[in-house]
């Protein structure tokens, strides 16, 4: 471990004109901390009687104008170098201080940032039925998830993720033409995966149906007459999926769907009380 302490820093100018004035007796080099040179030039003069005192004189001017005609950055690299390591130190930590209050200013910490919301998950708050959905489907409820990704499709009917879950969700039950329908409608608002259409488990039904192969040529999209029978498919939907627009009566609906949740109804009353609220 390095135990040197950081030394004051060195004027150049300084230590030119010591050098100049004490130059004969070594004084730049007390000056400089360099004990070795120091002491062994008052030695010389010392053992010598003054013999070489102008000889060191001579050697001392010297040295002035070479401290004279250095650069600071050389004098520091020189003389300075723990009195330079400390300043460079210094100045990192001034930069990264400056950085840090920058980006601050900017875009906030990094664990403010992480503590900022994606624009996914406000998504999932304001749409509850995607969350419960997705849920439900994975625990192979499909007639719940098929509900749930209804409910959420009256909310945003512009959801692509909504319109390909519900489309796998209604493979997996038969029920071709609704599924067709909602895979053509996710393609329309920009689902793009095409490969996942034809590969994904769940929608294996749709693709062994004889109307797939126009269904992909036709850029996943249902053609007129598909859509002429998808659209009156969905004309016999029951009161489960038809779409909801009343807020008011959406409100109640989500009320209905809390009170199941915490198991205060049960699906029996639930499914009951809803179809009321819907005939309303």
């Amino acid at each position: 471990m390095n135990t040197r302490k950081y030394q004051p820093r060195r004027n150049r100018t300084t230590a030119a004109a010591i050098s100049f004035i004490l130059g004969a007796v070594g004084g730049q080099r007390f000056y400089l901390r360099q004990w070795g040179p120091a002491f062994f030039m008052v030695f010389m003069v010392f053992i010598t009687n003054g013999f070489v005192l102008p000889i060191f004189f001579l050697i001392g001017i010297f040295e002035a104008i070479r401290f004279l005609s250095m650069s600071d950055q050389e004098f520091d690299r020189r003389y300075n170098r723990y009195a330079s390591k400390n300043r460079k130190g210094d100045y990192l930590e001034q930069r990264r201080e400056r950085q840090v209050e920058k980006s601050r200013n900017k875009t906030g910490t990094r664990a403010e940032r992480r503590a900022q919301p994606s624009s996914r998950s406000l998504a999932m708050k304001a749409n509850p039925f995607k969350n419960s959905g997705i849920k439900k489907y994975k625990d192979y409820d499909l007639e719940g998830a098929i509900e749930d990704f209804s409910q959420g499709l009256s909310i945003n009917p512009n959801d692509v993720a909504l319109h390909f879950n519900i489309a796998c969700a209604y493979s997996m039950t038969e029920v071709k033409d609704k599924a067709y329908y909602h895979l053509s409608k996710a393609v329309e608002l920009g689902f793009k995966d095409f490969e996942r259409i034809k590969t994904k488990d769940d929608l294996a039904f749709v693709r062994i149906q004889p109307e797939f192969d126009e269904f992909e040529e036709n850029g996943f999209k249902l053609g007129a007459r598909s859509a002429s029978q998808s659209s009156s498919a969905r004309t016999e939907q029951s009161d489960e999926e038809l779409v909801i627009t009343d807020d008011v009566l959406l409100s109640q609906l989500n009320k209905l769907a809390e009170l199941r949740k915490k198991g205060l109804l049960s699906t029996e009353e639930f499914n009951l009380e809803r179809k009321k609220l819907l005939r309303r």
